[in-house]
């Protein structure tokens, strides 16, 4: 990839907690920090996972995702079994999910999703962990509207 990529993913949209239970740890993000839910936690049976975003200042892009696993065997809930409670992903925004896939592609990176998929607030691709540093990477289109 060339030093003109930078310029078209970005900014971060979200970080991704992954939490036992969204009920029992959000009270401490309320707490602490004063983040309040955007919205009730939302069910995504496909991806077995429930999950609720938190903002993070006046910014409504900014976001912090708590993610539950509710399904056994899922990617989320293999994490969670092994590695514990903590961060699971950053989100970048894409301008063009479809040319960044293919952009990524072409520099070797190593996807999870080769296609965009239905993510929480519209389309998303996940970047393997191996790829960068052990971090797994949400890329999520710019065009969605974030509520």
């Amino acid at each position: 990839m060339n030093g003109s990529r930078r310029d078209r993913l970005g900014p971060i949209d979200h970080v991704a907690i992954v939490v036992r239970s969204i009920e029992a740890s959000l009270p401490r993000y309320q707490h602490l920090f004063g983040l309040e839910p955007i919205g009730q936690p939302v069910e995504m049976p496909t991806q077995g996972v429930r999950l609720v975003f938190l903002a993070s200042g006046p910014d409504p892009a900014a976001r912090i995702e708590l993610i539950e696993p509710t399904e056994e065997g899922t990617g989320v809930a293999r994490f969670l079994e092994s590695r514990g409670e903590g961060l699971h992903h950053l989100c970048l925004r894409s301008e063009d999910l479809p040319r960044d896939i293919a952009a990524l592609a072409a520099a070797e990176a190593e996807l999870i999703d080769r296609e965009p998929r239905p993510g929480a607030d519209g389309l998303a691709a996940f970047i393997h962990p191996r790829t960068l540093n052990g971090v797994l990477w949400e890329l999520i289109s710019a065009q969605e509207e974030h509520s």
